[in-house]
């Protein structure tokens, strides 16, 4: 059974975190909501208050087999200033676990060299991130354990290949059907 977290920062894009929450524990997979703020209130980049299940300090990324970073302006750059999250992503990139990212977020795959040699992409205009990496476009890349996507639009997309990385081709399509969506 997998474990999977998802951090979440003031700013962060709404839809693309709480869509990947919902199609995981529609599927059956845990996934905690992890705040990074000082409070389990987390605002996203567009006035939606809502509540992460626990604060990121009161976590231990060994517990998890995934990370998952939302995008939106300013909560990726307020994942990227995170210590926290930083030692999440290397640590279970390192292991061979899930790292995903999507909109603007896969640039800190991009900076901190997570994305080095891999696929990627990301929301246009972040393509300077990934001098070391092949940039795609594509709406969702998925090379080895990380997973990138390319904003809100793709959501679904997303949380999808997500879903297909940890339960395989058929539950993924299973989901996308019971949750009538068709590409």
């Amino acid at each position: 059974m997998s474990k999977l977290a998802i951090c979440m920062a003031n700013g962060c894009e709404e839809i693309e975190a709480l869509t990947v929450v919902d199609i995981m524990r529609r599927a059956g997979i845990t996934i905690d909501m992890l705040s990074i703020n000082d409070s389990l209130t987390v605002t996203g980049s567009h006035n939606i208050e809502f509540r992460a299940d626990k604060l990121i300090s009161e976590a231990d990324c060994n517990d998890y087999d995934g990370i998952i970073l939302p995008g939106g302006m300013p909560g990726t750059t307020n994942l990227e200033a995170n210590t926290a999250v930083q030692h999440g992503i290397t640590s279970l990139f390192n292991r061979g676990d899930l790292v995903a990212a999507i909109c603007a977020a896969p640039s800190i795959l991009g900076k901190n060299g997570v994305a080095n040699g891999k696929n990627v992409t990301s929301y246009p205009g972040f393509e300077d991130a990934f001098s070391r990496s092949t940039y795609r476009t594509d709406s969702v890349v998925v090379d080895g354990n990380v997973i990138t996507s390319r904003g809100m639009g793709t959501a679904i997309d997303f949380a999808l290949a997500i879903l297909e990385y940890i339960k395989g081709a058929e539950a993924a399509k299973d989901m996308a059907d019971k949750i009538v969506y068709s590409k």
